[in-house]
């Protein structure tokens, strides 16, 4: 099943199919205008699709784990697998089973 098609369907979600809804988790850092000013970039990537299904750009503190966290589509909230490189900041905003 499609992202697209999940989430454009009227259907609602067969949960027995959450095998599919695998994210990989990750933040990456550039600089913005000058090298004084680095900023995060933190991705949610379906490891299916590979479509980016949620991101965030700001610092790398735990508030920007939970913003990144809170920018899902709620299917992934529920029913997602997610894998991390376990930086702290993930810690007690993804579910310990999620992680």
């Amino acid at each position: 099943m499609s992202i697209k098609k999940l989430f454009d369907s009227s259907e609602s979600y067969n949960y027995s199919k959450k095998k599919e809804l695998v994210l990989g988790i990750d933040e990456m850092w550039s600089f913005v205008g000058s090298k004084r000013n680095k900023v995060w970039i933190w991705l949610e990537i379906a490891s299916l699709t590979k479509e980016i299904v949620g991101i965030h750009v700001g610092s790398r503190e735990r508030i920007a784990a939970r913003q990144l966290w809170e920018s899902l589509p709620p299917v992934y909230g529920q029913c997602a697998s997610c894998y991390t490189d376990f930086w702290e900041a993930y810690e007690g905003i993804l579910p310990e089973i999620k992680r």
